[in-house]
């Protein structure tokens, strides 16, 4: 009788072939390099069949990989079907989970989905705030977790970086005139602070024409072409043009973020949010 296929040396099989390299399928799974090339190694000694092509250091899958593919897909599937509904009987609770707008909108919904999907009793409280507001809520017990702007002397550990950079809209060319408008998110934040830090640095003219706590405010008045505004890069929208040194912006400094737990042991669903987090956020690479 055949012998049942190795769950993890799927969802290892699965990873390479989604990711396209060893390097990318390791930081996915969490193993090294070393152990998914032994894992894939064991399973196509499991299946009796090469499974990928090696051309030096990629593996390119053949067509009984793409076979093996569809029954991976399903079992990891069930399985992981099976584990989310033995949770959802005891995973009830409220988690609060703090954050900047500009993150929320672009790197969360994929995660905070699939949190929903297996454990449905669940309720999430969002809270948008800069983030020093959200390190003193943390403090206090009124958030469970932050996602944060990470500052220099603060010891937390760096979980991914993202490009900070200046967008306005070309049709209006507000870099162009003097003094330079900008509309900044309001006063606190760290994204108004590096911006203005930036400006002083320069003989740039400028001043402040729009204050706002919202993204979609700030990208409004860009849209506008009321101003130079700085966002998250990921969070540019098209229609919006990247400002540098070539239309007299000077560089703004890539920011690092950490995800932050409260004080305390944390409840298991929180943990469980914050294990899915710092899995699906987290970056090898650097902007």
């Amino acid at each position: 009788m055949p012998q049942p296929l190795d769950l993890a040396l799927l969802r290892s099989f699965v990873a390479l072939i989604d990711c396209g390299s060893i390097q990318l399928a390791a930081s996915r799974v969490g193993r090294s390099q070393s152990a998914i090339s032994m894992q894939i190694k064991r399973l196509e000694e499991e299946v009796g069949r090469p499974l990928f092509q090696r051309e030096g250091r990629n593996l390119r899958p053949n067509p009984a990989a793409q076979d093996l593919l569809l029954y991976a897909r399903r079992l990891l599937r069930l399985s992981d079907e099976a584990v989310a509904s033995l949770r959802r009987t005891e995973a009830a609770g409220v988690v609060r989970l703090g954050m900047p707008e500009d993150y929320a909108a672009y790197l969360l919904t994929p995660t905070l989905a699939r949190f929903g999907q297996e454990y449905p009793l669940a309720e999430i409280e969002l809270t948008f705030a800069s983030s020093p507001t959200l390190l003193r809520l943390l403090e206090t017990g009124k958030l469970d977790l932050a996602l944060v702007t990470r500052e220099p002397h603060q010891p937390f550990a760096v979980l991914r970086r993202e490009r900070f950079v200046w967008a306005a809209s070309p049709e209006h060319a507000a870099w162009l005139r003097d003094p330079l408008p900008v509309a900044l998110f309001e006063a606190g934040d760290l994204a108004r602070r590096f911006a203005v830090e930036a400006l002083q640095s320069t003989d740039r003219r400028y001043r402040v024409v729009s204050t706002t706590h919202s993204l979609p405010g700030l990208i409004t008045v860009a849209q506008a072409g009321l101003a130079v505004v700085g966002l998250i890069q990921s969070c540019v929208p098209p229609g919006l043009k990247l400002l540098g040194e070539a239309e007299g912006l000077p560089a703004l400094p890539v920011l690092d973020l950490s995800l932050v737990p409260g004080p305390g042991e944390p409840p298991p669903l929180v943990q469980q949010l914050r294990e899915m987090l710092l899995r699906d956020l987290r970056e090898d690479r650097t902007p």
